[in-house]
């Protein structure tokens, strides 16, 4: 699915609808913002959507389509519309000691940990989690798909942009208010002239190559 594609396609419920039709009413929907960052964590989000209160949610598009106000707006909407909602996170000590995507299903499984009530079927963006024994459908680009994955996709992302303004705070001189951990220009600066901190994730390369740097 080629992106000017995916931008255009409103995320939908036939994912959803099907599986309550086989009797899997509380379908969470999953996804994770973060994961390529330099710092930071990453951040999932699990959603079980109350189908009867969906019509609020015209707007809800895969969080990357969207504007960070559009985000914010959207967020309590999401909450009002959710029978569960849950985040979970995995911070850069954890990615580094696991890898990246075993530390998104660490991040996933926290999530789904948090929802009351407890889901019976799973829709999650790419990721299939062996450990949960649920039914599940995994596929790419299912924030452009499914309205749970988008929901999902906007809460997480949301969360994770407030985590990063918090450790702006705490860590200053980075920037991670503004780019929220990401590479960018002015992250790379600001690595060259303070070094990494422990919000950053050692092992991800362009870190990895300045500590080697500052080691020598």
């Amino acid at each position: 699915m080629s992106a000017r594609r995916r931008s255009r396609q409103r995320p939908g419920l036939a994912h959803e609808r099907e599986l309550a039709r086989e009797g899997r009413r509380r379908v969470a929907g999953l996804d994770e913002a973060g994961r390529g960052a330099w710092a930071g964590p990453v951040v999932a989000a699990a959603v079980i959507l109350d189908l009867a209160k969906t019509s609020i949610l015209r707007e809800v598009h895969d969080s990357k389509q969207l504007t960070p106000r559009q985000r914010e707006d959207l967020y309590p909407l999401i909450l009002e519309s959710s029978l569960a909602h849950g985040i979970g996170l995995a911070g850069a000590s954890e990615i580094d000691a696991a890898g990246i995507v075993p530390a998104t299903r660490l991040a996933m499984r926290r999530a789904l940990d948090a929802l009351s009530p407890p889901p019976d079927a799973l829709i999650v963006d790419a990721l299939r989690l062996p450990d949960v024994d649920l039914p599940q459908r995994a596929f790419n680009f299912a924030d452009s798909i499914s309205l749970s994955v988008a929901a999902a996709s906007i809460l997480a992302k949301v969360a994770r942009d407030r985590m990063m303004v918090g450790l702006d705070t705490v860590y200053a001189g980075y920037g991670f208010g503004r780019h929220k951990g990401y590479g960018t220009r002015g992250h790379w600066q600001a690595l060259e002239e303070l070094g990494a901190c422990s919000a950053h994730r050692a092992t991800f390369k362009p870190v990895a190559i300045m500590l080697g740097a500052l080691a020598r």
